[in-house]
């Protein structure tokens, strides 16, 4: 089944498709020389670049949290909140993190049964909206040392129809 001449064959097979990858290669390297001119020449054309970093962007200014907050979206929210569902419930029950019904304006540390990190207490009395605010953009900014894992909303309309649909859950 397997005599000499197939063996030859896979073998010249093998050295005709790496001759042929070769010449490519070499063909390519004539056509498009890669790093500039062919010793020492210079470049045909070369596009001028301004220096001073011009191509910079300037970031946005943020809007302000209360004056989104006035026209902040519950519905909105609603969608928001699947990415804290994770971890938080609405129906008074703990999970990983306490649960979040009637959060806005409750005292922060307050859930019953749960176990909280000494770095909440430190930075606030009371969930109102705009210390919410501040936690929800980068939790372990607002509180060095939390145990949230939670990486935080950048979007300040996010963090505001958020904190407007948790205003409309129990308390």
């Amino acid at each position: 089944m397997f005599d000499t001449m197939t063996g030859v064959k896979v073998v010249g097979s093998f050295c005709g498709a790496l001759l042929i990858l070769l010449l490519g290669k070499w063909a390519a390297e004539g056509l498009y020389h890669v790093g500039g001119g062919h010793h020492g020449e210079e470049q045909a054309y070369s596009i001028p670049v301004e220096e001073g970093g011009g191509g910079e962007e300037e970031a946005e200014p943020e809007q302000d949290f209360a004056t989104v907050f006035e026209q902040a979206s519950a519905d909105a929210g609603e969608r928001v909140y699947t990415k804290c569902r994770s971890c938080h419930n609405l129906d008074g029950s703990n999970a990983t993190g306490p649960h979040l019904d009637g959060v806005v304006g409750r005292e922060v540390a307050s859930v019953e049964g749960f176990s909280y990190s000494g770095a909440l207490v430190e930075v606030a009395d009371v969930w109102s909206p705009e210390n919410l605010n501040g936690f929800l953009e980068s939790p372990r900014d607002y509180a060095p040392g939390t145990q949230m894992g939670f990486a935080g909303l950048s979007s300040v309309e996010d963090r505001a129809n958020l904190i407007a649909y948790l205003e409309t859950t129990g308390g």
